[in-house]
């Protein structure tokens, strides 16, 4: 494997860590204020940018912008799976484990 093929997985893997806890981490404060919220929010959504965009920039060198989306969002589950069970502390039902072999099923399509 070759860098260009490498690298995206692994920045999307840090931009969804980001971007996760920029659109789901104010969820563990209720009471916060939204005029707190959405400015803490934009900053960490910065850092999702930083890594996202270079990783498609490179990506897109040797996957299709479809191949790119549909990576993006097998990483995003799968970090999303581990962030709320440990973050928010919710629990993982069946249906999401059907989700997500209904989306691995997907991404087997688009790298076909």
């Amino acid at each position: 494997m070759t860098w260009p093929m490498i690298a995206p997985i692994l920045l999307l893997s840090v931009s969804n860590v980001f971007m996760t806890f920029a659109w789901y981490g104010q969820l563990k404060y209720p009471t916060t204020s939204l005029w707190i919220l959405i400015p803490v929010s934009w900053g960490i959504a910065f850092f999702e940018y930083c890594f996202a965009v270079p990783a498609n920039h490179i990506g897109h060198t040797v996957y299709s912008a479809a191949q790119l989306k549909t990576m993006q969002e097998v990483i995003t589950l799968a970090v999303f799976a581990i962030f709320s069970t440990t973050w928010l502390g919710e629990a993982l039902k069946w249906n999401h484990g059907v989700a997500f072999l209904l989306l691995i099923g997907a991404a087997y399509f688009a790298f076909k």
